[in-house]
């Protein structure tokens, strides 16, 4: 796909500012956002809550639970598509996994995504994610790293990807200055 002009959300869509929708989205807690059984909203941005307004996926809970939480109710499998999410297992630099939501399909080994919290407190728009899985079936990814301006070295394992019912809400990350 060719780059999108300013303005263009790349999924054939006007990205606008967005409303008060995103500040719902920036009170919600943990990219494990259980939200049962205590503590309350975090002040800080975390993944799950973003990829659930973002995708319109609804799923709750840590991040490397909606796979399983998924089966019956959404699409799963090994193909990204826009608006799709990609969920990481659990590990143990990832303790409650990591959900990332699908911006653009590059090729049959790179994605690019969005993204709350895989550096602290910022959403990340449009950063490339790598298959690096030997059997080419998104199981083993490398994702970009702000800081350092390219992809990470670290590979992390991924269940694959939850297909949305509708497009993503590209508009909640539009005009959003992060820290």
């Amino acid at each position: 796909m060719p780059p999108q002009p300013p303005g263009k959300d790349g999924l054939g869509g006007r990205m606008t500012r967005a409303g008060t929708s995103l500040g719902l989205v920036l009170l919600l807690a943990a990219c494990g956002s259980g939200g049962r059984g205590g503590g309350g909203a975090s002040t800080s941005l975390e993944c799950a809550p973003f990829a659930r307004q973002v995708s319109g996926i609804r799923l709750y809970g840590d991040a490397y639970t909606w796979w399983d939480q998924a089966a019956g109710r959404y699409g799963r499998g090994t193909t990204p598509v826009p608006g799709g999410v990609l969920v990481f297992r659990r590990t143990s630099r990832l303790n409650a996994g990591h959900v990332s939501v699908v911006s653009q399909v590059v090729s049959g080994r790179e994605i690019k995504v969005m993204q709350a919290n895989w550096v602290h407190r910022r959403i990340g728009r449009d950063e490339p994610v790598v298959d690096v899985s030997p059997g080419n079936d998104w199981s083993a990814v490398r994702v970009w790293w702000a800081p350092s301006g390219g992809l990470g070295v670290t590979t992390y394992p991924a269940y694959g990807f939850i297909s949305p019912s509708s497009h993503p809400r590209s508009d909640l990350v539009a005009g959003l200055d992060t820290p």
